[in-house]
């Protein structure tokens, strides 16, 4: 693919992304039970390519595991929902309830990673600046080169999206032989959410 093809499947995968959002009705369940929606992640930064995945972090006052169970309980009626996993992380300095949402839309499956947390905690809008950072500080080129790693990652790998935008935007990484380097280098190191 050159770079207009690249650009153009991602433009496409990113309008349908946004479909599935709107038709799905599940950022206004979470809205409706009073909590705050933030989308986050690859969507939010014009990075989704082929992974048809959508990232939320929804915000509330006082969760429990009782509070937030009863909002997917509501999530789950939706005909289209085919299968939830949860992680339980109230009881870490993350102080969230991870969801991870399966929907079909026309045939296809979408994943919803919702991340509910706790107001006012320590990642309470953090992923919002790492992403608006990120928006700020890419260039053109650099957001080519990101969206053509993902399109030429090979299905058996599992890379995180942030592994992309720092090694492309930090360290100038622009082929995927660097790129898997980069990986296998940098996660012997601590793990930290890193920030442009």
């Amino acid at each position: 693919m050159n770079q207009q093809d690249v650009l153009n499947l991602a433009s496409a995968n990113q309008e349908k992304a946004h479909q599935v959002l709107a038709s799905s009705d599940i950022a206004n369940i979470w809205e409706q039970n009073g909590c705050r929606v933030s989308l986050i992640g690859s969507l939010r930064m014009g990075l989704l390519a082929s992974h048809r995945d959508i990232d939320l972090h929804v915000y509330s006052a006082g969760i429990t595991e009782e509070s937030s169970f009863a909002i997917v309980a509501q999530i789950a009626k939706l005909p289209e929902v085919t299968e939830i996993k949860c992680i339980n992380g109230l009881h870490t300095e993350e102080h969230c309830i991870a969801w991870h949402i399966f929907y079909n839309y026309e045939g296809e499956i979408w994943q919803f990673d919702v991340i509910h947390i706790e107001d006012a905690t320590e990642y309470d809008g953090y992923f919002e600046r790492m992403a608006d950072r990120i928006i700020e500080v890419m260039t053109p080129t650099q957001k080519e080169t990101i969206l053509r790693l993902k399109f030429n990652t090979p299905p058996d790998k599992d890379y995180h999206g942030v592994e992309y935008y720092e090694a492309v935007i930090a360290d100038s990484v622009d082929n995927m032989t660097d790129f898997e380097k980069w990986v296998i280098e940098h996660r012997t190191k601590p793990s930290s959410y890193w920030v442009p």
